[in-house]
């Protein structure tokens, strides 16, 4: 049974995270490395891990987080099902059984928004750990009067959290986000399809979403 700080601790899938990393700055995105992808599998843990699922199960969606975007070390298009193959063979190379690669290579494969769908919890929580990774230490960009859309809304957002209520049926994504780089209607132009995404990713984990922003609810 491999863990998930067997996966954090492999030297070629750290080099396979750092190499697709280094595709995307070539290419002008925002931040998709260990940060990115830490978070991502910690937003995984705390989500599953507060709504009760067993131990094995978080610590599966844990290992799907680290792993999600390896595929952009192919090409960006589809990187959610390259990254699921790579992870297929990377896993079953660790050893990993069976069943829990097919639960995590289909987690990876439905996480990004063109074609993802909260297939089983373990993907719903992915899909809520990536999206709801909204912070300015994502932009590698120091020139402020040359950021793109993405740049602004990243940058703007000064503090970002997660949280499930104690009632354990509400997820909500804060946001508190300077007005001065983004507006709030620059955030819904490019984010509105990845928060009904998180909709039915939290819907499937018997949740409701709800977005935060400045404190006003506006999903």
């Amino acid at each position: 049974m491999i863990t998930f700080e067997d996966v954090k601790n492999d030297s070629a899938i750290a080099t396979y995270i750092k190499k697709a990393d280094e595709s995307l700055v070539a290419l002008g995105y925002t931040e998709h490395s260990f940060a990115h992808v830490s978070k991502t599998a910690d937003t995984a843990r705390y989500i599953l891990e507060t709504m009760g699922y067993p131990a094995r199960d978080v610590e599966l969606a844990q290992i799907a987080g680290y792993l999600h975007d390896i595929g952009n070390l192919v090409n960006r298009v589809d990187h959610a099902q390259s990254g699921a193959v790579m992870a297929f063979r990377i896993l079953g190379s660790l050893g990993a059984d069976a069943d829990e690669i097919a639960t995590i290579t289909t987690a990876i494969g439905n996480h990004d928004e063109g074609t993802a769908v909260a297939v089983n919890p373990i993907a719903a929580a992915l899909i809520l750990g990536d999206k709801t990774d909204v912070r300015r230490s994502r932009v590698r960009n120091d020139d402020h009067t040359s950021f793109d859309i993405h740049d602004r809304v990243n940058y703007s957002v000064k503090k970002s959290a997660v949280k499930i209520n104690e009632e354990k049926t509400l997820i909500k994504l804060k946001l508190n986000v300077d007005t001065r780089y983004c507006s709030i209607m620059d955030y819904f132009e490019i984010f509105l399809g990845r928060m009904v995404l998180c909709r039915k990713a939290a819907e499937k984990l018997g949740l409701q979403f709800r977005l935060i922003i400045n404190e006003q609810q506006l999903l």
